[in-house]
């Protein structure tokens, strides 16, 4: 029986963890228009800011998540919040934009390790009863940090500048660091004894950095469609191995007659396509198009995230009696309609319709984030707990730089490869609503994808009485 104290413990460390990589993400998406000025950067040189760090973290959370079940998910937590302190501190006195999409990329290196073993740990702590509730607190610490991102990040930037926001990261990550070391006992490694695939761990690495790459660069480089095409290549040597090696990276069983596994992950892949971006595109919109400072643009993109650090714990409770697909495919159904409604606000709509439309996404996210997560955890083996959270934040995360790729494609298309100014605020218009309105195509096959899961706290009730 484990005890209180550690599960407290351990949603402690995993809540302040899971407040800080977001917080991080969506402060710097409103220190993206001051970072253009300082280093006189194109838009697509901009985009690399996040989607480098993007990139890093997506390619290595699975052999991250794999590490994890053999030597220790707290042993490889710690070590990232480290290194995700270190390079927070590196990136804030960056003297170039060459140098922090370096130290960004490095970053997303050791937020790899932190996705890969958050949700992990929770779940190897808490019985499956219990852990939607968890799920949901962990999911409001990331909305939390979405909230604080937009305020907090904008006043820093506005008041001290770009670097404030790296440095305040840094700052942040020094009492994870110690409550990981000296309060959070105990360690799991249910994998612990079995061989580690280093072949399988580098090829994959490669193939998804080339394949994610390649599709960030096509409308850049001439070449990004052969670093595609090696990608994919890449990925298909990968899954050939992986059934030949007794002891893989990924477990492919994982996906095989496990229907709540696989359409989990692929409804996570596409609602993170479908919408990571939009903060992104606001951020721009409102401070370019609008002419807000990051300040105001900043308290304005609060809304979403507030809805969704409110409701994210009822929507996680809510996934433990009732089942996690009905749950988690209303919020996409609800992330649809506000996609679409973004696409019919306009340079005229007021900014209620912004705020309120904000909102209902921000509901749509928190209904469909921690019941999916739910699903995904409750439908797995105790020994694959690293690979299959790492397996689901590599969905989120190569969401994510999907998402970003499809706005570099798109504003490269309708802006340009130019610095932005007042005079390309309404070709930045129009590359947003086309950016929405494929956004809510995206997300419509995430409804279907979310439905088809089946039924899983049959099997979560059958496991939390053995």
């Amino acid at each position: 029986m484990i005890e209180e104290s550690q599960k407290k413990s351990a949603l402690l460390v995993a809540t302040l963890a899971s407040f800080l990589t977001p917080f991080m993400g969506s402060a710097v998406n409103l220190a993206v228009p001051s970072l253009g000025e300082q280093f006189g950067s194109t838009t697509v040189m901009l985009s690399w800011v996040v989607t480098s760090y993007l990139l890093a973290s997506a390619a290595f959370l699975v052999p991250f998540g794999r590490a994890a079940d053999l030597w220790g998910r707290k042993k490889v937590f710690t070590i990232g919040v480290t290194l995700h302190t270190i390079f927070s501190f590196l990136s804030a006195v960056a003297g170039s934009m060459e140098a922090l999409i370096f130290f960004r990329g490095l970053q997303g290196f050791g937020g790899a390790m932190i996705f890969s073993t958050a949700v992990a740990i929770l779940t190897s702590v808490y019985p499956p009863h219990e852990r939607g509730k968890v799920l949901g607190f962990n999911a409001a610490a990331v909305y939390t940090g979405l909230s604080l991102g937009p305020v907090l990040g904008g006043m820093l930037a506005h008041y001290l500048g770009w670097r404030s926001i790296f440095y305040f990261t840094a700052l942040c990550g020094l009492p994870i660091i110690y409550f990981a070391l000296f309060k959070l006992k105990g360690e799991w490694a249910e994998a612990k004894g079995e061989n580690y695939d280093i072949a399988g761990a580098l090829i994959y690495v490669f193939a998804l950095i080339a394949l994610m790459y390649g599709l960030s660069s096509l409308a850049a480089v001439a070449w990004a469609k052969w670093l595609l095409l090696i990608g994919l290549l890449g990925l298909v040597m990968f899954i050939m191995l992986q059934l030949k090696t007794p002891s893989p990276v990924l477990n492919l069983k994982l996906f095989s007659d496990n229907k709540a596994f696989i359409y989990s992950n692929l409804a996570a892949l596409i609602n993170y396509s479908a919408t990571f971006a939009v903060g992104f595109m606001l951020s721009l919109n409102l401070q370019v198009v609008r002419g807000f400072d990051p300040q105001q643009a900043g308290l304005i993109l609060l809304f979403q995230p507030v809805v969704m650090a409110l409701l994210s714990p009822l929507a996680g409770k809510l996934s433990d009696r009732i089942e996690p697909r009905i749950v988690a495919s209303a919020g996409m159904l609800l992330t649809v309609i506000g996609l679409l409604v973004f696409y019919f606000i306009d340079y005229f709509s007021g900014l209620w319709a912004v705020m309120a439309n904000l909102s209902l996404l921000g509901a749509g996210f928190a209904l469909f984030s921690s019941p999916n997560t739910n699903a995904v955890m409750s439908s797995t083996e105790k020994k694959f707990y690293g690979v299959a959270s790492s397996t689901l934040g590599t969905m989120r995360l190569t969401g994510q730089a999907f998402s970003m790729s499809i706005v570099t494609l798109l504003l490269a298309h309708y802006v340009g490869n130019i610095q932005l100014t007042k005079d390309s605020a309404f070709l930045l218009l129009a590359g947003t609503k086309a950016t929405f309105l494929i956004f809510a195509v995206i997300c419509i096959f995430g409804v279907f994808a979310s439905m088809a899961r089946g039924e899983i706290r049959s099997e979560a009730k059958a496991e939390g009485t053995r």
